[in-house]
């Protein structure tokens, strides 16, 4: 099987710190130094802010599953997101995110993944159905398009095709475009009140994306009042009550969750799966083994249990999130002094938690450029699965919808894959929008098999 390289770009070394933000705002990943594949941990110290990058196993389990209070999520995040998300479970720390986990994870749980599989299976046909004989396609919409559609089918059990849905898939397109992974004066931690120079668009944009949820939101709270709500995603959560306070979400605390949700649900299910697309034209010989595995399944049926049966496709969407993490990186925040390695970092100083790096670390993963889906049957690859690689965070703050990703993933890539062939039309250019995305695009050539 042939092994492809996929090193990513670095920034040109002896660039100062001006240069290197100017380059960070053009291209997040162009603007890393090498060394810091190989390095344990890297130190920024400017007269702004000091932070900490770290790749060393240890410290990184200390920030995310040994101490986790001590080290919150940065404000950057939701200085940067907080018009799209308020006060969602993916920005709050303490007390308030407990409170909304103890709400939200009984929804995710094993057995409820299995009840949205139809969903997701339906949103898989209609793109099929979509893309019809193929032809040049351009795969990040069309991946984007997808996952959209199984979360507004699980969500709220419409398609994407619903008045309602499509504007907000719209919206959202507006939003991602337009919306950098950190804005530059948090990243910089200025003071609060400095101005963050949030564009006009996205500013807009993430306001007619609250207003359409508000308007799902609304019509759902009045069909689980009439009692003939869907037994969905959104009302299993919008009629859950915090085991411990008695308390459900208010209108306005869902529109948050519905935010991340989709956010999450789909923005880095898209990232993923044109990756994992993109990888397969790359590699002929994978994708044929893929397509062989994914053969006689009968996709109009197929159920939740037969994805047991497909571990290379599980593989290959594996190693495309190691690859490309749809979240590259991370941010924390120290709530305490803390040695670091040879360091001590200063309360408030920022950490950085880089899938991108540690899931490409010299140091840890064997041909860690490589695209090579059997990796993860050897003894490297099970020791870096469980101490190097967080595609999906890690510890109490794991992302609740990992299972449900996985899920997806590994289904949709097996329809697809089952009816095209897919082929590379242009090399893609990997750049940090809110997610993993190609600068132009991914363009795929689609052949039916």
């Amino acid at each position: 099987m042939s092994k492809i390289p996929v090193k990513p770009a670095s920034r040109p070394e002896g660039v100062g710190l001006l240069g290197r933000i100017r380059l960070f705002r053009q291209d997040m990943f162009a603007s890393q130094p090498s060394k810091l594949y190989h390095a344990w941990m890297a130190v920024t110290r400017t007269p702004f802010f000091s932070s900490y990058l770290i790749n060393q196993p240890n410290l990184v389990n200390l920030v995310l599953k040994d101490r986790p209070e001590d080290f919150p999520k940065s404000p950057v995040i939701h200085d940067t997101l907080r018009e799209l998300l308020g006060n969602s479970v993916f920005v709050t720390n303490g007390e308030t995110w407990k409170m909304q986990r103890r709400i939200i994870d009984p929804a995710f749980e094993g057995g409820r993944i299995k009840d949205a599989f139809p969903a997701m299976r339906a949103a898989g046909l209609a793109a099929l159905d979509r893309l019809g004989d193929g032809g040049e396609v351009e795969m990040e919409f069309e991946t984007s398009y997808l996952t959209a559609d199984v979360i507004f089918r699980t969500l709220f059990s419409i398609p994407i095709g619903d008045e309602t849905a499509a504007k907000v898939f719209q919206a959202f397109r507006d939003y991602q475009r337009s919306q950098p992974l950190w804005n530059l004066p948090g990243l910089l931690q200025m003071p609060r009140w400095f101005p963050r120079f949030r564009s006009g668009k996205s500013k807009e944009a993430a306001r007619k994306i609250r207003g359409l949820l508000q308007v799902l939101v609304l019509a759902r709270q009045s069909d689980i009042a009439l009692g003939a709500a869907p037994d969905d995603l959104a009302t299993k959560i919008m009629t859950a009550r915090d085991p411990e306070t008695g308390r459900g979400f208010d209108v306005e605390e869902m529109i948050d969750q519905v935010a991340i949700f989709f956010l999450a649900g789909h923005e880095t299910s898209a990232s993923a799966l044109s990756w994992a697309l993109y990888l397969l034209a790359f590699d002929q010989d994978v994708q044929q083994q893929l397509a062989s595995e994914v053969a006689d399944l009968d996709m109009k049926n197929i159920q939740f249990s037969q994805l047991s049966k497909l571990p290379f496709t599980r593989a290959v969407f594996r190693e495309t999130l190691r690859l490309y993490p749809p979240v590259p990186m991370m941010v924390r925040e120290t709530m305490h002094k803390e040695p670091l390695r040879d360091r001590i970092a200063k309360k408030g100083s920022m950490i950085i938690l880089s899938p991108w790096h540690l899931h490409r670390h010299e140091r840890l993963w064997d041909r860690p450029d490589e695209f090579d889906p059997d990796r993860w049957q050897t003894e490297n690859g099970k020791a870096c699965q469980r101490k190097a690689y967080i595609p999906f965070s890690a510890g109490p703050r794991v992302c609740p919808g990992a299972g449900f990703g996985m899920a997806e993933g590994v289904l949709l890539l097996a329809m697809l894959v089952q009816k095209y062939r897919f082929e590379i039309v242009k090399e893609p250019v990997p750049v940090a929008y809110l997610t993993v995305r190609a600068k132009n695009g991914i363009l795929l050539r689609l052949v039916p098999r």
